[in-house]
């Protein structure tokens, strides 16, 4: 087998490569320099095998950078990010485990920002319930979550009812919206009416 055409992809930095007049693979410009494949150059199976997984576990890696570079992200939501763009599952694995490697994902330290963060808008409930969702287990959460009390949870709930209900009439209509609208957030119906009445009795 020969390497017939090497072209390049737009004004990338990759290039369609082709072997005997077939379209073989879009290879990376890095990978393409590294093994030093011109065209006119035989080639075999195992030696086109090796050239198509590093560029795989080349493109995986540099496209997890890309994205970790915009926003933290669990190991599930940037597995199935990657799952999503086609990525070789093989080659996505190996990404992960160097990106575990160098410290780019922490699902500790993941969740402790996400709970930073959110902590102020998010009941302790609602934040378990997305955590979980993005794949972080039940260990870290919790370990995460221990330290937010129930005193805590009710000012939390407090605070947010206020800000809701300002200026807004006392009936049926708004009763029904908040309720919807705290429960979407993860408070108790207890914690729930305790703060519907407090806003309303303050006013009277």
């Amino acid at each position: 087998m020969v390497v017939t055409e090497i072209k390049k992809v737009g004004k990338g930095q990759r290039y369609y490569l082709f072997v005997d007049d077939e379209y073989f693979a879009c290879i990376e410009a890095e990978i393409l320099a590294k093994t030093q494949i011109k065209t006119g150059q035989e080639v075999n199976n195992e030696e086109l095998e090796k050239l198509k997984i590093d560029n795989g576990d080349y493109a995986c890696f540099n496209r997890s950078l890309s994205i970790l570079a915009k926003s933290m992200k669990s190991e599930k939501m940037l597995r199935n990010y990657l799952i999503e763009k086609s990525y070789p599952l093989e080659c996505i694995d190996r990404a992960i485990v160097k990106l575990k490697d160098y410290g780019y994902i922490d699902d500790e330290s993941f969740c402790e920002n996400y709970i930073m963060f959110y902590n102020q808008s998010k009941s302790k409930r609602k934040l378990k319930f997305e955590l979980k969702n993005k794949g972080i287990n039940d260990e870290i959460i919790n370990s995460k979550l221990e330290n937010l009390n129930e005193e805590e949870e009710l000012e939390k709930c407090r605070k947010i009812a206020k800000k809701y209900l300002t200026n807004k009439p006392k009936d049926l209509k708004t009763k029904q919206k908040f309720f919807n609208h705290m429960v979407s957030k993860g408070y108790d119906y207890s914690d729930i009416l305790k703060t519907w009445e407090e806003n309303f009795n303050d006013r009277d």
